[in-house]
């Protein structure tokens, strides 16, 4: 048995090390909105 946890978190790759709060808000909202936009 593995202790390793895998983390979802290739949403993330285009963040800046070091981003605070709002530069990630702000990717994740533009990813959403890209995506919206796809759908339709």
């Amino acid at each position: 048995m593995s202790n390793k946890v895998v983390a979802d978190d290739e949403h993330l790759a285009d963040v800046e090390d070091g981003a605070g709060c709002t530069e990630i808000w702000e990717k994740l909202s533009a990813q959403r909105a890209a995506a919206d936009v796809d759908e339709e």
